[in-house]
Order: C-alpha cells, then structure tokens, then sequence
C-alpha cells in the first residue's frame, strides 16, 4: 500500500503548524502580556509529570492490571465517566499546585498584565500537550507513510506481531486531508481550552478561593467527555470535532474580551 502524495503534504504541513503552535504565540504574546518564561517551563513540567507519567500510570493500572476495574469500566458510560474526570483530576491538580507556587513567587511589577502568569503557563502546558499528544504522534505516521511509499515499511515492523502490522497498514489507508485538517483543529481547540482552564484557575488561585479546584476539574472533565464518548463508540468524530471548535471559538472569544494586554503609556506632552 502506498499513501498519497497530497495526503502526506497536508499530513506534514498540519503536523508543523501544531508544532510552531505554542512557539509562535509565545513569541507574539510575550511583550504585550510580559510573559515569563519560568511560568512557561512550569506549565511543560506540569503536563509532562502530571499527564503522561501519573495519568498513565493511573489509565494503565485501572484499565488492565486491575481486572475488577477494568471489567466495570468496559461499560460505554463508566468508560466515559472515568476517561473524563482521570484527565481532569490529574492535569487539573497539578494544575493547581503550580499556580500556588507561581502565585507565592511574589508580587509582579506594577503594569503588568494580571493574567500574564496564567497564559505563560497555559502556553507550556497546552504547548508540551501539543507536542506529546499530536505531533511526536505525528511524525511517527509521517515516517511510516514515507516508508510505506518506499516499500520498506514491513521491514522495519519485523519485530511487531502480525495484528500490530495490520493495524499500522489499516491506519496508513485511513490517512487524508480530510485526516490532516481534523488534527490540526482537534489541537488547536485543545490549546485554547488549556489557556481558557488556565486562566480560570490562575484568577481562583489569585482571589484565593478554595472552590477552584473542584470547579477547574470539573470544567476540565465535561471538556473531555466529547472525546471519551468518541473512544467508547457513543458519538461520531463529526459531531465531536463540531462540538469542540464551537466551544474553543466561544472560550477565545471570553478571553480576547477579558484578558488584557498591558496598556502603553502615553507621552507627555
């Protein structure tokens, strides 16, 4: 099998725009919100601990070493509920504990913009979610598309089973523009729903309300619960991609209308 010359071009052209993603708003944000890069790296360090080394160890030990739990969760609405609120708790506590200590830091200058530790952060956690999630993913279907081309791809899964080569032949057939450009708006909706939540728990952590947590999990969950569905067979991928950029265009939009950038002082005369 072979994949199409235009489907690998899309494939390869929604992989970079992902990837400069997080790169590209940083740089362009950096000034107007006095971005600091250490709230950044925090953000990066958060999702790489909380997100694929807790969550996934969390997901593997329920969904396959505990035969108990993973019986109960092979119901469709168990599945479901469980997906959604194991990302939520695990992203949204470390979510949590780093905003504390970005908060304990100390107080930042005066003019700068309140909501600029929040989308430093948002941008390193939604950015290293960018990266692991989508385009190391990615790149790795863009090598095997190449190598499928080239008529070399089953020698380099010679040491896989026959029904893992298969799925990675059914996968390679499944590739299309179509494919690409769904992947570039699942990412990109992902990365404005982590500023929005980081925003949203960045001003509860700041006024110190202790309802913030629950309240970010919460929001974190019901987010998830679309793609959950999706993995449980419960909805199609249209409607789930329809839901998502719906509600990734109306959370951009809260947060152009209530974030701002610091305001230039003018000249005297």
């Amino acid at each position: 099998m072979s994949v199409a010359p235009i489907t690998l071009v899309c494939l390869s052209l929604a992989t970079l725009f992902v990837a400069a993603l997080p790169v590209s708003l940083y740089r362009r944000l950096r000034g107007p919100f006095a971005l600091d890069w250490r709230d950044t790296i925090a953000g990066v360090a958060v999702f790489a601990f909380f997100a694929t080394v807790i969550e996934r160890a969390i997901n593997d030990y329920m969904l396959h070493e505990n035969a108990a739990a993973a019986q109960v969760l092979a119901n469709p609405a168990f599945f479901v509920l469980y997906g959604a609120l194991a990302a939520g708790v695990c992203e949204e506590v470390g979510r949590y504990i780093a905003m504390r200590i970005i908060a304990r830091r100390g107080a930042r200058k005066a003019g700068t913009p309140a909501d600029g530790a929040a989308f430093g952060y948002g941008i390193g956690h939604a950015g290293a979610e960018a990266w692991f999630v989508g385009v190391l993913v990615q790149l790795q279907w863009i090598v095997f598309a190449v190598l499928a081309n080239r008529g070399e791809l089953d020698e380099h899964l010679s040491n896989l089973t026959m029904d893992s080569v298969l799925r990675v032949h059914l996968i390679l057939g499944s590739l299309s523009p179509l494919f690409a450009g769904v992947f570039a708006l699942e990412r990109t909706a992902a990365f404005v729903f982590q500023i929005g939540l980081s925003v949203l728990m960045w001003r509860g952590v700041r006024a110190g309300w202790k309802g913030i947590l629950p309240l970010a999990i919460l929001a974190h969950a019901l987010i998830d619960v679309p793609a959950a569905m999706y993995q449980a067979r419960l909805a199609p991928l249209v409607v789930v991609d329809a839901l998502y950029a719906v509600a990734a265009l109306v959370v951009a939009v809260v947060l152009f209308r209530t974030c701002r950038p610091a305001q230039r002082v003018a000249r005297a005369a």
